[in-house]
């Protein structure tokens, strides 16, 4: 009888003596061994010997840590209603700069950064604005003041008063073109974020948001970006010369050139903010359609006169205003389209343009009257400008 042998032991008693499952180790390459032993012999580097900082360096970071414990981190958000629930929530909606003014808890920024715009591209208020300090803690706060002609903001800060480290006030009238400045921001949610440049210019005009020219502006090559703005512009002994507020348009992002309030400005314009909530406006005697109402008359552009109180500075200058004749049909009066030789497209850019010019002063006003342009130069009196009742 035959007998059987597992297959796998068959294949065993057959092997040559000596025959191993496992492979020889193959033999390693130089580079093999040079990976190898540097493995062996690595460690931590050895520090080199710091140098001292130079003493521009040691003075820009002395400027550093002092001021940046005056700016701020101010996010915003928007009231979205829900379209399944009707519901109203709050959803972030952006971020900007800005710095501590005074030790009462106010901060400053440009009114810009305070501003939402919809899909439309209508701009108006956040819902829910915060604070949040260089400690970073986070408190809430109030916009007490604003200004569209200077695009300035100021915020009351519920915050520890001691907490609240005001800036050193500095002058911009006696910048020089090519002094070192330093801008400390915000960009792109990046907090205390440092750049250096100079004073590239000096005497710009900076166009804003709100349709009105700034005067006086300083341009510098200091990098700022989206989140920049409100934040400071420093000079080298970590005064207050500027607030950075505006990029040039090409890319929406640092080129090179950047726009800063000059402190000038903010000196006249933040203490009436603060005590009055807006910027004062000549009485002129007169009430102008909102831009709704104006685009109905057939109104692409300008402020139409709607109503000229009698006796006013308005009616002396000899101001027209709208009628209404038998049957309802209106007849326009003046149409101002320009004001001091500046372009006039809607009254909330007229009022703006307003708050800029010097109490007492000469106003000059280009008006559209029976088709006809003409000039009425109106010299303001005493009393509340009728002007406020209009909106943008």
């Amino acid at each position: 009888m035959r007998s059987w042998i597992p297959s796998a032991l068959a294949m065993a008693l057959m092997a040559p003596v000596g025959f191993s499952a496992t492979p020889k180790p193959q033999r390693k390459t130089a580079e093999e061994m040079v990976i190898e032993a540097n493995r062996k012999i690595n460690g931590p580097r050895p520090l080199a010997r710091k140098k001292a900082l130079t003493p521009m360096e040691q003075s820009r970071v002395k400027v550093f840590r002092q001021a940046r414990k005056s700016v701020v981190y101010i996010s915003s958000a928007a009231l979205v209603q829900d379209i399944k629930t009707r519901d109203y929530l709050l959803v972030p909606a952006g971020s900007g700069t800005g710095f501590v003014w005074d030790e009462a808890g106010h901060v400053v920024t440009n009114l810009h950064v305070l501003m939402i715009k919809d899909d439309q591209g209508n701009i108006s208020p956040a819902a829910d604005l915060a604070v949040t300090l260089a400690d970073g803690k986070t408190y809430k706060t109030k916009l007490i003041g604003a200004s569209t002609a200077y695009d300035v903001a100021v915020l009351q800060v519920f915050a520890p008063l001691k907490d609240m480290n005001p800036l050193p006030m500095g002058s911009s009238a006696d910048l020089e073109v090519g002094q070192s400045v330093l801008a400390i921001g915000n960009p792109f949610g990046l907090d205390h974020t440092l750049t250096q440049g100079i004073v590239s210019a000096l005497g710009r005009q900076l166009r804003t948001l709100f349709n009105t020219t700034i005067s006086e502006v300083v341009q510098t090559d200091a990098a700022i970006n989206p989140g920049n703005s409100g934040g400071p512009l420093l000079d080298s002994g970590g005064r207050l010369v500027g607030m950075n507020t505006a990029i040039a348009p090409a890319t929406g992002a640092s080129v090179g050139i950047g726009f800063a309030i000059p402190a000038d400005i903010l000196r006249r314009v933040v203490p009436i903010l603060i005590q009055k909530g807006s910027l004062e406006r000549p009485h002129l005697g007169f009430e102008a359609l909102i831009s709704a109402d104006a685009l109905k008359l057939g109104v692409q552009r300008g402020v139409v006169v709607s109503v000229v109180d009698a006796g006013g500075p308005g009616a002396q200058a000899g101001l027209r205003a709208l009628k209404t004749e038998e049957g309802g049909k209106v007849v326009l009066g003046d149409v101002i389209v320009g004001y001091q030789g500046q372009r006039v497209d809607t009254p909330g850019q007229l009022w703006s343009m307003l708050e800029q010019d010097p109490p007492g002063s000469t106003l000059v006003f280009d008006v559209v009257r029976e088709g006809k342009l003409t000039q009425v130069t109106i010299k303001p009196g005493k009393g509340k400008a009728k002007a406020e009742k209009a909106t943008i």
